[in-house]
């Protein structure tokens, strides 16, 4: 079957926007940027002449183009509902960056609009398609991990002088909870994925290298519904780049880290196994599935639904930091 070229507008411009476009770039020609907009008329004219798209001198000049099949929307998080929510209502498919919102209310909202307009919702949780992950997936569901009882992940960065001083990223207002919202977002839904849903958290959080008013290092203690318990620690004061994530079965283990690759250790055995990393284009990957699925052939991985489970998480975490007590995941998501 051939499917037509999936037409797109990028919506808010920065150097994540690149990103998804340098990833549309290597879909040869499954996916194509033909627009984008931000406010800043320096900004599109540089994204428009490095992508080869127009310039729209607004958003609704890109909805109002029947031309243009969907919509990505790397928008700062508090903008999200109010611009998705206009894609939706002009029929127009979404990408959106992570998280889905800042609160639950504003989460609810889009995915809401989404459904009653029929377009299809994709949210950008790229980390969960990594060849690792998939491994570890793939056998948990064979039964060879056995009963899953722990896991520990640590994500790091190193994010000083690398935003502006008064960008959104750095203040509360913008990215409640800080590091662990913008970054710690992509584990907890990599720890949902493996370990199942999240009942409680608790939540630890420090402010300590970055300017603003926004936790730089944090960590969250989690028991999952099915008994197992799992930590994530999250850093943009580290000195450097850096991805751990060990899980622990009856039967198996595994351990990742950035540098030595993902190992596995069965019961009884006193050697682990080294496996086979395979390297995986997770962006455009997603991308086009979510181009596929507005197209009817296939669905998406990651809607409304479930960015909105792993978003109460967080801010469960932030709850309990704030009240220095362990939250009930059920409290959030039911809050709005």
């Amino acid at each position: 079957m051939i499917t037509k070229t999936f037409k797109v507008a990028s919506l808010g411009l920065g150097w994540w926007s690149d990103v998804l476009a340098e990833a549309i770039s290597r879909s040869n020609g499954r996916i194509e940027i033909t627009s984008c907009f931000t406010r800043s008329p320096d900004k599109r004219e540089k994204f428009s002449k490095k992508f080869n798209c127009r310039n729209a001198l607004s958003l609704e000049e890109i909805l109002e183009d029947p031309s243009i099949d969907g919509i990505i929307n790397t928008t700062p998080n508090h903008a999200h509902l109010e611009t998705t929510r206009a894609a939706a209502k002009a029929g127009k498919h979404v990408f959106l960056d992570k998280p889905i919102a800042n609160n639950i209310s504003d989460a609810k909202a889009i995915t809401k609009v989404c459904e009653e307009e029929n377009v299809v919702l994709s949210v950008g949780y790229q980390r969960r398609r990594e060849s690792h992950f998939r491994w570890i997936k793939n056998n948990i569901d064979s039964g060879n991990f056995g009963t899953l009882v722990q896991a520990e992940a640590n994500i790091s960065r190193d994010r000083e002088g690398k935003f502006e001083l008064g960008h959104w990223r750095y203040t509360a207002d913008g990215m409640p909870g800080g590091v662990m919202l913008q970054i710690g977002l992509h584990y907890v839904d990599v720890l949902m994925m493996l370990l199942g849903p999240i009942k409680y958290v608790s939540g630890m959080a420090s402010q300590l290298v970055l300017p603003g008013d926004n936790p730089d290092v944090g960590t969250l203690l989690m028991q999952h519904e099915n008994g197992a318990i799992s930590s994530l620690s999250t850093s943009y004061a580290s000195a450097s780049e850096y991805y751990l994530f060990n899980i622990y079965g009856k039967k198996m283990s595994a351990y990742y880290n950035l540098f030595d690759g993902l190992r596995a250790l069965k019961q009884g055995d006193k050697n682990q196994i080294s496996v086979e990393n395979i390297e995986v284009d997770t962006i455009l990957e997603q991308l086009t599935e979510w181009a596929n699925a507005s197209q009817n052939t296939g669905l998406v991985e990651v809607g409304g639904e479930s960015a909105t489970n792993s978003l109460s998480v967080v801010l469960a975490g932030i709850k309990s930091v704030k009240e220095k007590r362990q939250v009930k995941v059920s409290e959030i998501i039911n809050s709005s």
